[in-house]
Parts: structure tokens; sequence; C-alpha cells
């Protein structure tokens, strides 16, 4: 008898051949993402590489100058950009901070933080938060409207290694239990394999791309990143027709 295969689910949100220009430079050039129900898809690449315009794109909140974005009916989305400042000066409670901009009460806002590992915080200064709390924090925020996608730009920024750890297995622990697709924007190389259902390498356009049990190294990656990177973190193996210059321009030869 023949197993049937599991029909593939559609995805959430799927963009094919997008640009975006600044200044008559390419920031994101002709690339094409999709990002289903239940999957993570990280997003490595140097700075200033358009990931994080990439990533803006994908909400609306970027409109591009060229290609199409498709996204499921009703779709509902959660952010958490790069930077997230709160003024030191402004007294402003966990709970309050979770509940200002969404038509939520306290009782729910405890309940996302209890599910984010920091229910304790809930009436502590968000001033007073260490990087690690404050991640946590600003994930529950994210959480608020009950994403289907969630998009997260270097979550674990200004967190020590083994909150970072902690982190991204919360990360994966929360696209189990609700089903989320999650958009993963990481320069943190380590994190992939472990984190990731599916890696995307940006510079600009699309250099490689697959499952991380799929890697091998690639010497545009080594060039993007270096020897060590290379060594160290298999990457997608993929063929290429075209060489890239350092600031990831096609080059000739």
């Amino acid at each position: 008898m023949t197993k049937r295969r599991k029909k593939p689910h559609a995805p959430l949100i799927a963009a094919e051949k997008l640009v975006l220009r600044r200044g008559g430079r390419a920031i994101v050039e002709n690339v094409d993402i999709a990002i289903s129900p239940g999957e993570i898809v990280t997003l490595v690449g140097p700075n200033g590489a358009g990931k994080t315009s990439l990533a803006r794109l994908l909400l609306g909140l970027t409109v591009p100058d060229s290609g199409t974005i498709t996204r499921m009916p009703g779709l509902t989305a959660g952010y958490v950009p790069q930077r997230f400042s709160v003024d030191a000066a402004i007294p402003l409670t966990v709970g309050r901070f979770l509940t200002l901009t969404a038509r939520r009460d306290d009782a729910a806002a405890t309940v996302l933080l209890e599910e984010v590992g920091a229910g304790h915080l809930a009436g502590a200064q968000v001033s007073s938060l260490s990087g690690g709390e404050f991640q946590r924090v600003v994930l529950a925020k994210a959480l608020m409207g009950s994403p289907r996608f969630l998009v997260l730009d270097e979550p674990a920024q200004n967190v020590d290694f083994s909150g970072e750890s902690e982190l991204y297995a919360l990360i994966g622990t929360l696209r189990d239990t609700r089903g989320c697709g999650i958009l993963l924007v990481s320069h943190n190389l380590h994190v992939v394999l472990g984190a990731s259902d599916r890696v995307i390498c940006l510079n600009r356009h699309v250099c490689c791309s697959g499952v991380p049990d799929s890697v091998a190294r690639h010497r545009e990656f080594e060039r993007l990143f270096g020897a060590s990177a290379a060594q160290s973190h298999a990457i997608y193996a993929h063929s290429h027709d075209h060489n890239h210059d350092l600031s990831g321009d096609v080059s000739e030869g």
C-alpha cells in the first residue's frame, strides 16, 4: 500500500522578484521568498545585505519598487524590530507596555508573559530589565494579536550566550504550540542549524538557500563571512553560474 504524502501547506506569505531601491541603488534585488505555517525560515547575510529591508517589505511597512507579495487572506503579523528603545525616564511597567496599543486586558498580557517565561516581570519597570528580559517582553508584545506570521529581527541582541540559546529554544516552542510561520533575521551563524527549518543567505539578492542538514560550504558564503565561518558552519550547497565582488555585485569571470 502506498503511503499518502501530506499536502503541503499554502504559504502564509510569498513574494516574487521583489526589488527595492534607495538613491538609485538596489537594496533588495529580484528576491523570491515564501514562508509556510509552522516553518522557521532564517535570513542570514552581512551587514547592509538588505535583511531588515526585506522583512519590512513582507510586513507591508515598505512598498517595493517592483515585484509581488501575496498574503494569505486575513493574515495577522507580529514584529520584533531590530531596534526597540524605551525612554528610561518614562515610568512604565511591563504590563502597561504590553497593553499600550492593544485591545487586551491585563490578564491576557500576564498569560503572554508567562508563555515567554517572563510572568514574574509584569510589575517591573521596563527600564530596569536586562537584555534577555527585555527581548522576552518585546516578544510577548509581538504575540498580542495572536499572529499567524511572526517576524523577529535579531531577537537575541544584547543577550548573553546562555540566554540566547534559551531564547531560540523558546522561539521553536512558540512555533510548535502556535503553528505560526516565523521569519528569523540573524547574523549569529551558530544558531542557524539548530533554530531553522530553512535558511536563506541574502546579499541584496538570494545567494543560496536550503534546509540546514543538506549543507555544503560554498565559496560565496566563505567570501561573505570568512573562511573560519565556512569551516564552522556548513551552509547550503547550490549551483552558481556567476561570481560576486565583496559588495555583492555580479562580477565578470
